[in-house]
């Protein structure tokens, strides 16, 4: 499925097999039936799908998945030490700074997903 644009990680509760079963029958329904199994999080990987994002959340939220969503669309910035420890910096933390106060408070989310600001540079 390289030419689809989306995927979701799911964050499912450990050793209930009967569950994991439930969110399996939802992606083989609304996305591609692929998944990513990451071992060291836990985290699934729901891979492919384009039109039926709203569907799958809906539906993860009546099986009472934590979707992540209870807080705003700004995942914890990463940003390195910048030129108060390391010479090498090419930026001060200022614009990270910057961006984090102006994005923190977007509390709804008009996308099906988070996203972050990692800044870095030598």
């Amino acid at each position: 499925f390289p030419s689809i644009a989306f995927h979701m990680r799911v964050n499912p509760a450990s050793k209930f097999y009967d569950y994991l079963k439930v969110l399996c029958d939802l992606w083989e329904y609304r996305g591609s039936g692929m998944m990513n199994l990451h071992g060291s999080t836990g985290d699934i990987i729901f891979l492919g799908t384009f039109t039926q994002l709203e569907p799958i959340f809906f539906e993860l939220g009546h099986v009472e998945q934590d979707l992540g969503g209870s807080g705003s669309n700004l995942r914890t910035p990463s940003c390195c030490i910048g030129k108060a420890r390391c010479e090498w910096a090419c930026y001060t933390q200022e614009m990270c700074y910057e961006m984090t106060t102006h994005y923190q408070d977007e509390l709804h989310r008009p996308q099906p997903y988070k996203f972050k600001f990692k800044f870095d540079g030598c």
